[in-house]
């Protein structure tokens, strides 16, 4: 595998209303050139970076004859959006975007970088995005709460995380102090409600 695609064997998914689990990874994380693109396995499912998505996928949609096309059809294209991509500039890309990238994925280049968990939230509260998220780049175990509560449904952890411990992680908690995307209300949202 190049240095400009990566891609971890498993991911923790957790699906809104649903357990989470280890499956099996599908997808690899493109980071390179236009012509590697090309070399990458046409069966092989990829996550394209915004940047190059805005640039060059976007025309290819309405091309039927060009192979990204027909992978765009096959549903074998996602992007992923770095920490810095400022989505809120592209609503109309990323309405667009709803009925042809069957997975999106937000980036942490660094695990103290939370800009990602914003683009989740965004995705999911002002987008209305219904697909998967996935977390990519440097996901430890301890951003999978706030993760999960931001809008994330699947993390690609960085491989020297334990799968084990981080299937627990959440069940740690039993009171929620924050609201969330998968219609968790906490227990002060609780209380005002009922005084109300």
């Amino acid at each position: 595998m190049s240095e400009h695609v990566s891609q971890t064997n498993r991911v923790l998914s957790y699906p809104k209303g649903e357990k989470p689990a280890i499956i099996v990874n599908e997808w690899q994380v493109w980071h390179g050139d236009e012509t590697e693109l090309d070399n990458l396995n046409p069966k092989q499912k990829v996550l394209v970076p915004f940047s190059w998505w805005l640039m060059h996928g976007q025309a290819q949609v309405k091309d039927s004859t060009s192979e990204l096309a027909k992978r765009i059809q096959e549903k074998t294209i996602g992007v992923w959006f770095a920490a810095d991509d400022d989505i809120l500039k592209h609503l109309d890309v990323i309405e667009a975007g709803k009925s042809i990238w069957p997975l999106v994925g937000a980036d942490f280049p660094v695990f103290r970088d939370g800009r990602s968990f914003s683009t989740a939230a965004l995705l999911r509260e002002r987008f209305h995005w219904t697909g998967e998220i996935r977390a990519i780049g440097d996901v430890l175990i301890d951003q999978l709460i706030l993760g999960a509560r931001s809008g994330f449904d699947s993390f690609a952890l960085r491989a020297d995380q334990n799968t084990d411990v981080a299937l627990k992680q959440f069940d740690l908690f039993s009171v929620r102090t924050q609201n969330s995307w998968r219609d968790c209300r906490s227990q002060l949202s609780n209380q005002l409600t009922e005084a109300v």
